[in-house]
């Protein structure tokens, strides 16, 4: 009972909470009941309903806590509430609060609070002197945009940055980002994440980056490290990518890689642009595309690549009802193959490059649903040792092979011999048919005209056959150095001996041979897909001791020098 007594009188000047530095002491506000006294020789307070405190512009609540005078803390529970400057609160089932160092530990359901978010986690680290809530045991974060949840967090509520850490999961109403490293704005509603980040939108489209920001209210990503967009069909990836999810436009510099997953077909240039609802990329600054088939890979250059995928049907209209007849002047809707067809562009300066074939043009078309190259402007051609030319060409592939070459207007074939002498072909119009990327039959179609070398196995010419038709048929036979010639209509040929021949019999009109342009596969591949240049091996310094050749050993003048035997010495 004496006890109890001194405890409910009001407490004297020497029971003030102890302070440290510049810190006030805990200030209690009231409560219900009240009970202090020293135990263990610690001064306490033991207060019961209603307990309310105030340190500077901080209030704490609770249902009932332990004071520790001396130490300036305070132990709260149920119902904890701690309130600073009338902007953050957080609650708790139970709480610590240390006066001294400004800290206070929150457990239990503890929800954080400011006019911008809410914070949900089972512990909560918080310093009111440096305005930090941390966590380490996950968190769920909610404003009216976004959700967010990771592992560790970290809060100032001063620059209402987040800053997230393992397993982070943010979820907006497009898309949602996973990353190990992050931070959010909430005042601007940014992210930034500073390791492998993935955003993946409901279209199970997806950009990786391993740095940079992006913008959950303008949708504007800003990736600076391995920054790619991956879609089903299409990854088209870069040092840097800037992407808007409104225009569905993107634009990747540095090391610019677009990669088709369905046909094998991938891009590299310096800047890549990429319009998602057009399935459109454009790749410019030394670009090359490489399209393997098997054993055979094939490389296109030029100043400009332009890819177009191809695009589902749309849905077939309506029937119409009976009786209802529908007028319409709007054309037709594309073709299923249209819709379908995966087409490259290629200019200007446009080269080829494949172990069997090589070339340039101004321009080219690539349909890769119908594997048809298409060359403009004047394209030339090398197959092995033909060289191929005309006013446009079409290059048909099947299977990844060199199936026909089809030469339209100014037609014109040349094969240089073992003798240096040219074999020409030329005409309006010429196909030339391939068996296993081999040359077996040229058709020429409109003024044809033809001039081959007769040679005595390699190194003897026998003369030359000259024919002139209105078209004509040439089919190789392996082994064979001249083809077969089959006239069609009304066929003027001759033969001409060696020593009848003149210099100007040997070359048809329009003859031009340019071995020097053929394009080299350096040249085509260029710097994005040249093997790089080996590491030159350092050169061992040299000892400061150079080991020399022992000297002979004199013979002495009265004897006479060893002689080399292959028979052993004899003991």
């Amino acid at each position: 009972m004496p006890l109890f007594s001194w405890a409910q009188r009001p407490a004297t000047p020497a029971a003030k909470p102890a302070t440290t530095g510049k810190n006030p002491p805990v200030e209690l506000l009231g409560t219900d009941e009240f009970v202090g006294g020293e135990f263990n020789g610690v001064k306490i307070r033991k207060l019961l309903g209603n307990v309310r405190f105030k340190q500077g512009t901080t209030l704490l609540f609770c249902d009932s806590a332990y004071q520790y005078l001396e130490r300036n803390t305070i132990d709260a529970f149920s119902n904890v509430r701690i309130v600073q400057n009338d902007t953050v609160t957080i609650t708790g089932d139970k709480g610590f609060y240390d006066g001294n160092a400004r800290t206070a530990r929150m457990t239990g359901n503890v929800v954080m609070r400011d006019p911008r978010m809410t914070l949900t986690t089972s512990l909560l680290d918080y310093d009111l002197s440096k305005n930090l809530a941390y966590y380490s045991t996950g968190g769920h974060l909610q404003d009216p945009e976004n959700t967010l949840d990771s592992q560790f967090g970290y809060y100032n509520t001063d620059s209402k940055v987040f800053s997230f850490r393992r397993n982070v999961h943010v979820v907006t109403k497009s898309n949602e980002i996973r990353s190990d490293t992050l931070q959010y704005n909430t005042l601007s509603k940014v992210v930034y994440f500073f390791g492998p980040t993935r955003i993946i939108d409901k279209l199970n489209r997806t950009l990786y980056a391993e740095n940079g920001t992006y913008n959950t209210l303008t949708k504007v990503a800003d990736f600076q490290k391995n920054a790619k967009i991956e879609t089903p069909d299409y990854l088209l990836g870069g040092d840097k990518l800037v992407y808007d999810e409104n225009t569905s436009y993107g634009i990747a510099t540095g090391h610019v890689s677009m990669t088709s997953k369905k046909d094998n077909l991938v891009i590299r240039g310096d800047v890549g642009r990429y319009w998602r609802a057009l399935g459109k990329a454009k790749v410019y600054g030394s670009p090359v595309m490489r399209n393997i088939s098997g054993k055979d890979t094939l490389y296109v250059a030029g100043d400009t690549l332009i890819s177009v995928e191809g695009r589902p049907a749309p849905p077939p209209p309506p029937k119409p009802k009976p009786g209802i007849r529908f007028q319409t002047t709007a054309p037709l809707p594309p073709t299923q193959k249209q819709l379908n067809a995966s087409v490259l562009y290629v200019y200007p300066r446009a080269k080829i490059f494949r172990n069997d074939l090589q070339g340039a043009c101004d321009s080219l078309t690539y349909d890769r649903q119908d594997s048809v190259i298409y060359l403009n402007k004047k394209p030339i051609l090398w197959q092995e040792q033909n060289q191929l030319t005309s006013d446009s060409m079409e290059i048909r592939l099947r299977n990844g092979k060199i199936d026909q070459m089809r030469l339209y207007a100014n037609a014109f074939s040349i094969a240089e011999d073992t003798l240096l002498n040219y074999n020409q072909v030329k005409g309006r119009n010429m196909v030339a048919y391939f068996t296993d990327s081999k040359l077996k039959k040229i058709t020429v179609l409109g003024n044809a005209e033809s001039l081959y070398f007769a040679l005595d196995g390699d190194t003897a010419l026998t003369g030359m056959n000259k024919a002139v038709g209105a078209s004509m048929a040439l089919r190789f036979t392996e082994g064979k150095k001249a083809p077969k010639v089959t006239y069609y209509t009304n066929p003027d040929a001759s033969f001409i001996p060696p020593h009848e021949l003149k210099d100007e019999d040997r070359k048809l009109k329009g003859f031009q041979w340019r071995a020097t342009e053929r394009p080299t596969r350096q040249q085509v591949l260029g710097r994005q897909f040249g093997k790089p240049a080996k590491p030159k091996a350092k050169a061992k310094p040299k000892s400061k001791k150079q080991k020399t050749a022992p000297k002979a050993r004199p013979v002495a003048p009265n004897r006479k020098a060893p002689v080399a035997t292959s028979k052993p010495a004899s003991r």
